[in-house]
């Protein structure tokens, strides 16, 4: 069943209204605490989480709610619920670096049904829902049809995990440094996705995220015309391991060569 079109604007109008807390705090002092050695929270991370709670209760009561910061430990099944990272790229907002997003994608009957994600500072919404496109500020978006890996701009992001995980990061950086024009790296991996989408880069992969990192993003590439896979190929579900994402044409090759099958 596709997501209602009145359901899905007023998800994105309760988005966007939570994304006015991070620009109301952009020019403010930082409270900031570790969760780990390198993972931050703000008391802006807490409080946007808080009010799409409440909007998106109110807007489908019965979803459950998957959030970073309040509801981490809720499992995925086949009843809805709202996948939510209040503030993806918390470093990048402590540091003042624009790339800050929020994302929100709506789950149902095992599937990602709609994805939004919204960037404040840069002033850009994104959404999808399944069989309806991806838009970017009202305007259709697709992937891009590049199919020569060595013309590709790649994107990817580094785990919380990286002291234990370095070799396995370094590896697949330089597969992507030897076999493409080139690698970008936001620090929000939920922007990854949705530039991935909109035609920015060409595709994007990453180890070690979390359900509310990808959900959103997974969901525009795919109505935006492209493939995401787990990086051996797999069909992704929020919460695995890993994450590939492109334009669907150069999606093999990008297997290939992560797998270290070119250089």
């Amino acid at each position: 069943m596709k997501p209602d079109p009145q359901f899905l604007q007023k998800a994105v109008q309760a988005v966007r209204s939570a994304g006015r807390l991070i620009l109301e705090a952009w020019d403010k002092p930082r409270n900031i605490r570790h969760k780990g050695r390198i993972d931050l929270v703000t008391d802006t991370d807490l409080a946007v989480e808080k009010e799409l709670q409440q909007s998106l209760g109110m807007l489908f009561p019965e979803a459950d709610f998957l959030a970073e910061e309040s509801a981490d430990k809720t499992a995925l099944g086949d009843g809805p619920a709202w996948i939510i990272d209040p503030l993806d790229g918390t470093t990048n907002f402590a540091h003042r670096i624009p790339f800050v997003a929020v994302s929100v994608g709506f789950w149902r009957a095992w599937q990602v049904k709609m994805g939004i994600i919204y960037l404040p500072v840069l002033g850009e919404m994104y959404h999808a829902a399944q069989g309806q496109g991806a838009f970017l500020n009202g305007e259709r978006i697709s992937v891009t049809g590049t199919d020569d890996l060595e013309q590709t701009l790649v994107a990817t992001g580094f785990p919380y995990t990286v002291r234990t995980d370095v070799d396995q990061v370094l590896g697949y950086m330089r597969r992507a440094l030897m076999n493409t024009r080139g690698v970008r790296r936001c620090g929000s991996a939920a922007t990854d996705l949705a530039y991935t989408a909109a035609g920015r880069f060409d595709a994007f992969f990453e180890i070690g995220l979390k359900p509310w990192d990808t959900a959103a993003g997974a969901c525009l590439i795919l109505e935006a015309g492209g493939r995401v896979s787990t990086m051996d190929g797999r069909d992704y579900l929020p919460g695995q391991a890993d994450i590939l994402g492109s334009n669907g044409v150069l999606h093999e090759q990008m297997i290939r060569m992560l797998a270290g099958e070119l250089s």
